[in-house]
């Protein structure tokens, strides 16, 4: 449980460095939202599901080690049968745990001294401690809503329910409550609160909020799930102020003036979507600040790659199965299981000296076998013909067998008795976690006492039994200890001489990465580089491949790479082949992370050449990433050069295809007249979803071929035939699109020059009602001026005393 929960945890704060460093300045609120949410979701899958092994970062390195001879403090031995499963874990370069030795026989991985034991136990209270307290409390926030809901006064307007509070509370809402004081503000501005949280109803954000809350009770002590939901609050706060502001009733300098009234001291619980926020000045800069621009979506296509990379370092490799009798270095979980049955049956094969025996338990909750080797000269005596008893006996135990053989097989009855002197032995040099069965283990593996002084003689006191038997499972004899001691590896802890001789890493292996350059290098750097595959020759050919003058950030033989960058090109099988290939096409001053990435994507000599071919030459390394990612082909290019689209740049066409613009796209607009639109104007169109309908909605306004530049302003403004026709309705005919722009932009309605005609101003310009609404004059405050005594029939004087104020 604990390794998923910081999974998870790392996950979570690699998603909110990516929102944060590309994406919250952006204005794409709606997608981001749909990215934060699904952040949050896949952040909590994504450690569950296994990768490909060809794929992983993390190698499944299971060997299948041999069982047979003694094992003295010199040399353990082990024999071709028994099979053992340990567990090297890449992501920490050390081993991981393995399933209980009650079971299936599978060294511990994980070095955990008896406080270190401790330590993890009392975490594991503490977290599901944490975990109860913050359920608690959101179960308490819930259900104190939910009292305030249906216990005070209600007024329901359609599927909204507008509960009224009482006190200096700030509004917010909840499902489809509303929780407002309608005493503390005027009518406008309780008017706009209640579009704000009817909007926040509307699009289901108390889903969101309480996605977020129910993530922190999971992840209460990671700091950065608190700031996730911070980012998360106010994403959504942008959206509903964006969406606000798109009524055309809203005036922008009145809406973010109620922003600023509504400042109450006792803020809503923390399920609910506030009104009032901490973050008002970031609210106001949004919501003033430029549209993002539509060339910038290559932002969110990252998000793909960089979850892809995470998987591959830290998901555990998808299980394989190996063909039967097949010798193998490496295997998966569940590949085999060990017998640890105490009793059962026996079947025998003899060859020369060996004897093959496989033991296969009696006991329901033990029904493996498993195989063993062992020298024909161990046992008492080999019944031939007929049924009798014959013992093997070990330090660690003697199994009686009871059976026969006819030639050279046999068959019958065992049962293990365990040696309480061993146990003895174990007990006083601390190795008291044995379970049912792991007697058996220690018998069969044959562990020795003077296998386990030697290892105390070398620094291993108070190992597990897990521990171990993995150690002598995997012949960490002392001469193996001697090897990393004598090349200044002092300080090795059990696990990491297991993930060593697991993967095979030998003093032939460190001299030759030693011999490439890397002397200097971890232990558990040099288990990485052996577990991803890292040879000698690999890095001579990888630093070989690019030699060039060294330039910071690029592969060149005069310039070094750090393990961490060996090892992540390698994952991702960058070879000197494939850089060689990218050289020839020139791109010779790539840098690590590009030639990385387009490893990544699928980036090929082939797809440059693709290209090429189509003339294009020199395309830069970060816009082949994005071509390939986004899938954009010969075919794409081809189907626009049919219909007159020639030499479109490589970023436009990232930017076409990440909008979705399509041969068909263009071409409806030619039916209605729109010839040669430029390729970023159909970008533009595209992303606002402006249609050939969308035009000819405006004939019936009496503007018919609008220019395709001014279509895309009128729509990014909300401009509408019906804002249009309420401006004629009013006397305001032959006004320009352009004229219209700018009364949209300014929030000038109808209604607003309505109001000043109502108080008797009948003929006001459209240049006169932008002073107005520039200098915030308006029918109230014209009104409010003649009752102090300040009358006048000419608009502009109220403009010049507005004006002398400010």
């Amino acid at each position: 449980m604990i390794p998923y929960v910081l999974h998870v945890a790392l996950l979570i704060s690699v998603c909110l460095l990516f929102y944060k460093l590309l994406l919250q300045k952006e204005t794409f609120y709606r997608l981001n939202r749909v990215v934060l949410i699904f952040c949050l979701a896949l952040s909590f899958v994504l450690p569950l599901i296994p990768v490909p092994r060809q794929w992983a970062f993390r190698e499944s390195t299971k060997p299948v080690v041999d069982v047979a001879q003694p094992i003295t403090a010199n040399q353990p031995v082990i024999s071709p049968a028994v099979n053992v499963q340990t567990n090297v874990n890449l992501a920490t370069s050390t081993t991981a745990k393995a399933a209980p030795a009650a079971k299936i026989i599978t060294p511990a991985v994980t070095e955990q001294e008896p406080l270190m034991q401790r330590i993890v136990k009392w975490a594991f209270y503490l977290y599901w401690i944490g975990v109860a307290a913050f359920g608690l409390n959101l179960l308490l926030q819930i259900v104190v809503l939910l009292y305030q809901a249906y216990t005070r006064p209600v007024i329901k307007d359609g599927k909204f329910r507008i509960i009224e509070l009482s006190g200096d509370k700030a509004p917010c809402s909840f499902g489809n409550n509303i929780f407002i004081n309608p005493e503390k503000y005027d009518w406008e501005t309780y008017s706009q609160i209640l579009l704000h949280e009817k909007i926040h109803i509307q699009q289901g954000h108390s889903l969101d909020i309480l996605i977020a809350e129910l993530v922190l009770v999971l992840q209460w002590f990671n700091p950065f799930a608190w700031l996730y939901r911070t980012e998360l609050e106010n994403n959504l706060e942008f959206l509903t102020d964006d969406a606000v502001l798109g009524h055309e009733e809203i005036e922008r300098a009145s809406y973010q003036m109620s922003l600023l009234k509504v400042s109450a001291p006792h803020l809503s619980l923390g399920i609910t979507t506030n009104y009032n926020q901490s973050l008002l000045k970031k609210r106001i800069i949004m919501m003033n600040s430029k549209r993002s621009n539509i060339h910038i979506m290559w932002k969110y296509f990252f998000l793909v790659p960089l979850l892809g990379v995470l998987a591959c370092a830290l998901n555990d490799p998808a299980a394989y199965s190996a063909p039967a009798n097949t010798k193998s270095n490496y295997y998966m979980p569940g590949q085999w299981a060990f017998n640890t049955g105490t009793e059962g049956s026996w079947f025998a094969t003899i060859k020369g000296d060996k004897i093959k025996i496989e033991f296969r338990s009696d006991s329901d909750d033990h029904n493996s076998s498993s195989n063993s080797d062992f020298n024909v000269n161990e046992f008492s005596s080999l019944p031939r013909n007929n049924k009798s008893d014959f013992t093997l006996t070990r330090e660690a135990g003697s199994v009686l067998f009871n059976g026969k053989f006819d030639g050279n097989q046999g068959y019958g009855h065992y049962k293990f008795t365990a040696s309480k002197n061993f146990k003895a032995f174990l007990s006083q040099h601390n190795i008291t976690d044995n379970e049912e069965g792991d007697d058996f283990a220690f018998f069969v593996i044959n562990i020795k006492k003077e296998y386990v002084l030697m290892l105390e003689n070398h620094g291993y006191k108070g190992l597990s039994k897990d521990q171990l038997i993995a150690m002598g499972a995997l012949r960490v004899d002392e001469a193996y200890i001697l090897l990393w001691k004598n090349a200044g590896y002092n300080h090795l802890t059990s696990d990491q001489l297991v993930s060593g001789k697991a993967l095979g890493i030998n003093g032939a292996y460190l001299s030759e990465i030693q011999k490439a350059g890397y002397n200097h290098l971890s232990f558990d750097q040099l288990v990485s580089f052996k577990a991803t595959g890292v040879t000698g020759k690999y890095i001579t050919g990888l630093h070989g491949a690019n030699a060039r003058p060294a330039k910071p950030g690029q592969i060149a033989v005069h310039t070094k790479m750090d393990a961490e960058d060996v090892i992540s090109v390698k994952a991702l099988n960058v070879d000197a082949n494939y850089i060689d290939g990218i050289r020839k096409e020139g791109y010779t001053n790539v840098s690590l992370s590009e030639l990385t990435s387009m490893k990544a994507v699928g980036v090929t000599p082939a797809f440059i050449e693709g290209f090429r071919a189509m003339g294009y030459k020199n395309i830069p390394a970060d816009e082949l990433i994005s071509l390939k990612s986004l899938g954009v082909n010969g075919d794409y290019l081809k189907s626009f050069s049919a219909i007159g689209y020639k030499n479109i740049s490589s970023s436009d066409l990232s930017s076409m295809k990440a909008t979705g613009v399509t041969p068909e796209f263009a071409e409806s607009f030619k039916s209605i007249g729109y010839k040669n639109i430029p390729v970023e104007d159909l970008v533009s169109l595209k992303a606002l979803g402006i249609t050939p309908e969308y035009a000819k909605s405006f004939e019936s306004a009496g503007y018919k071929n609008i220019p395709y530049n001014d279509l895309t302003s009128i729509k990014a403004l909300g401009i509408t035939p019906e804002f249009i026709r309420g401006f004629e309705d009013i006397g305001y005919k032959n006004v320009s699109i352009d004229a219209y722009t700018s009364l949209k932009s300014l929030g000038i309605t109808p209604e607003f020059i309505e109001g000043f005609k109502k108080i008797g101003f009948e003929n006001i310009s459209l240049d006169e009602a932008t002073s107005l609404k520039a200098m915030g004059v308006t029918p109230a405050y014209v009104t409010e001026m003649k009752g102090k005594g300040f009358k006048s029939t000419d608009v502009n004087k109220y403009i010049e005393l507005k004006n002398a104020f400010n």
